[in-house]
């Protein structure tokens, strides 16, 4: 199985496919790289496609240490997916434990990013949810321990924005449900203890997000209530920001809605090499990044 090495030593296995401008698809905490074969089986047509395990996630490497997983690791595993395929700059498109990578990758490494897609980013990060998810996480992460993760897959899997998926597609659910189900559990648990319950909130980051230049697509479903008004907080803040908003969708949109998803990325990256994807005119600027209310 063809890997590349982490700056720490982590070997990360991935897969590629077609040829053209590159796209690394980098996937969510419920899923793997098999997460993205909709993606991986359309855009590969005319991109070179990659698509890679995060660390954590067996056929890649499982350190036995939580603290060697982070957010500024999520991060910089995309540069050294770069670095070792040789390739200067990508377009980047994460679901969303991998869309907070590939948020502050846009932020932290502009020069290497085509693009940044931002696909159900933003669990946990609102000010009313960030203590309850960083301690949802810890427990999250004692309960796969101990309990496995066929139990796991069993309770967390059918979450509330999982159900749409569950209800469209059942094959297609059964399919990741199994897939879950098989991931390492010690890399899940030091994955929720390293970076999902560590990550800063982007509340905290409005700043950066405002000096992001790269051309940025944010997507999300409908019914992803976690995730609603933060991608409205990103939209506000990037001025290269676009958002769409999938009907009737949960969580995992690029797996639930292929044809939709695939679409609205095609188009968006279709106008970026275009050159037609700027930045937001400035007589459009919201008057508060906060929304109408002023505040957070």
């Amino acid at each position: 199985m063809p890997s590349i090495s982490t700056d720490d030593g982590v070997k990360l296995h991935y897969e590629e496919a077609g040829s053209g401008a590159p796209i690394v698809f980098v996937h969510e905490f419920a899923g793997d790289g098999r997460s993205w074969e909709p993606q991986m089986r359309y855009f590969s047509r005319r991109y070179r496609c990659i698509a890679y395990n995060a660390r954590g996630y067996p056929p890649s490497d499982v350190p036995d240490d939580f603290e060697r997983y982070s957010q500024a690791r999520a991060r910089d595993d995309i540069r050294c997916v770069l670095d070792g395929l040789s390739i200067a700059k990508a377009h980047v498109v994460g679901l969303s434990m991998g869309a907070f990578a590939s948020l502050h990758f846009g932020m932290h490494y502009a020069a290497r990013s085509l693009s940044i897609t931002v696909a159900g980013g933003g669990y946990g990060a609102h000010p009313a949810q960030y203590a309850s998810f960083q301690a949802a996480a810890r427990d999250n992460a004692k309960i796969i321990l101990e309990k496995g993760m066929v139990f796991f897959a069993s309770t967390y899997g059918h979450g509330p924005t999982r159900v749409q998926y569950q209800n469209k597609d059942p094959r297609g659910f059964a399919e990741y449900i199994e897939q879950l189900s098989g991931h390492s559990a010690l890399g899940s648990a030091n994955t929720n203890l390293g970076y999902q319950g560590r990550r800063p909130s982007l509340y905290d980051l409005t700043e950066e997000m405002k000096r992001i230049r790269v051309p940025t697509l944010i997507m999300a479903g409908d019914e992803e209530e976690p995730c609603l008004e933060v991608c409205l907080l990103m939209k506000r803040c990037i001025p290269t920001a676009g958002l769409a908003i999938l009907p009737r969708s949960g969580h995992g949109i690029n797996l639930e809605e292929p044809a939709l998803f695939n679409s609205l990325l095609e188009d968006f990256l279709h106008q970026v090499e275009a050159g037609r994807w700027g930045e937001r005119d400035l007589r459009a600027a919201p008057p508060s990044i906060w929304g109408p209310s002023g505040k957070p």
